[in-house]
């Protein structure tokens, strides 16, 4: 059934996995759900609702068992997004945000600061961020201007980072960033990045106020600037120059993050919409008894399910391309594919969601408001649906010109192709 996600023919989970699922949707109906309008009230940080979450060990199914995690499958993840989203986008985004910054540490990280960090990270006592975003590169990441220097008086090979971040999502509460930087005066473009993690509290690194934002309470953002920042070698990411392959990772599984969040979302939504239409009477009738409210519904539903197909079916691809990069590789055009179609769904569905509701959809009295808000923002983070579109059509043309030619082009294509043929 659209509103529900119980018994899907595309998720398999182990007893484990499933008594972590119903401990959320418990935490949700009776934790989460209910304190969801009080979170999203103002932009301070949900600590409330992130310790929570660490405690039952949400937090922790982004991390390695090694390190105190759960290594939790996507399609888990997926699911457990799903389930918070579907009543707090703020709940929903510190599981995907923790994700977001803590996989470079994850993938690039040496032995030893995997284990300097990470069961910290995974328990919840320390938080990081990822700070990619500047004032002159967002989407195009190859573009980024921060730069990194060798620290002259460093023997064990650290480096100076100077630079400024924008829209860096838990700035003002993190422990730690993990930063991309250019070598000054290295390799133009993707070639020239390398990642970092930086201490907040190492010399010359300044954090701003929060930046005023429509929606998405909870996670504020601040700006962050960096001046001749001291890094120790151990801290960077990866070898020199592999900046971007962990940003590509990460956004990866960031954008999947993404889907399920929309997708929740759509459904909270939808079965919101739904029970007030069968309560709310009109005309001598409830709301649902009209046809054209049926039909609105009905392509609602359709669209709610087809989305929770593809978003499953993705992390799905994600889980069996395991650690295999040209696999994962194989993964992202379906990662995109999955990160537009929910989130320009969820922002479509959520609007006709509040115009079923009426006035009272307009009411910050009622949660359609706060969904509205929140929807558009799904629609920018980890890439706009824009971005996406160039790159997934991109991705199709070059899968046409490799594939064989059509068996019902029975003629000589370039013969109709050609400028002569046109005139």
């Amino acid at each position: 059934m659209p509103l529900t996600a119980e018994s899907h023919p595309l998720v398999n989970l182990a007893p484990a996995e499933q008594a972590l699922l119903q401990r959320v949707r418990q935490l949700v109906a009776e934790q989460i759900g209910p304190a969801a309008a009080q979170v999203a009230r103002e932009d301070v940080f949900a600590w409330d609702t992130f310790r929570l979450l660490a405690a039952e060990g949400v937090i922790a199914t982004a991390f390695p068992r090694e390190w105190g995690g759960s290594e939790a499958t996507m399609l888990l993840r997926v699911r457990l997004i799903e389930e918070l989203a579907s009543v707090c986008s703020t709940a929903a985004s510190l599981v995907t945000g923790t994700d977001l910054s803590s996989r470079p540490i994850v993938a690039g990280g040496s032995a030893a600061l995997k284990a300097a960090l990470l069961p910290d990270l995974a328990a919840g006592r320390t938080q990081s961020a990822f700070a990619l975003t500047e004032p002159g590169a967002g989407s195009d990441v190859a573009r980024l201007a921060c730069r990194y220097t060798d620290a002259a008086d460093a023997a064990d090979g650290g480096v100076l980072i100077s630079g400024r971040k924008k829209f860096i999502t838990r700035a003002s509460t993190a422990d730690m960033f993990v930063a991309l930087a250019r070598l000054d005066g290295g390799p133009a473009g993707a070639k020239g990045l390398s990642a970092f993690v930086v201490p907040r509290h190492a010399p010359g690194v300044t954090v701003s106020a929060h930046i005023p934002k429509l929606g998405w309470n909870g996670v504020p953002i601040s700006m962050v600037d960096f001046d001749q920042v001291p890094v120790p070698a151990s801290h960077r990411l990866g070898e020199p120059g592999r900046g971007m392959a962990l940003a590509q990772d990460t956004l990866l599984r960031a954008r999947i993050g993404h889907a399920a969040m929309a997708l929740g979302r759509m459904r909270g939504a939808l079965q919101i919409a739904t029970q007030y239409a069968n309560r709310r009477q009109v005309f001598g009738q409830p709301v649902a008894g009209h046809q054209g409210i049926q039909w609105m519904v009905a392509g609602m539903a359709a669209t709610l399910e087809a989305t929770r197909c593809l978003v499953y079916s993705t992390a799905l691809r994600y889980d069996a391309a395991g650690a295999h990069a040209a696999k994962l590789a194989e993964v992202a055009p379906h990662a995109s594919i999955a990160k537009l179609q929910a989130t320009d769904a969820c922002m479509k569905l959520v609007v006709d969601c509040l115009q079923l509701l009426g006035g009272n959809g307009y009411l910050k009295a009622f949660p359609m408001e706060r969904m509205l808000r929140d929807a558009k923002m799904n629609q920018i983070g980890e890439g706009t649906s824009e971005i996406h579109k160039g790159l997934i059509g991109r991705h199709v043309l070059a899968q046409a010109a490799a594939m064989a030619q059509h068996p019902c082009l029975d003629f000589e294509p370039d013969l109709f192709c050609s400028e002569d043929a046109a005139a």
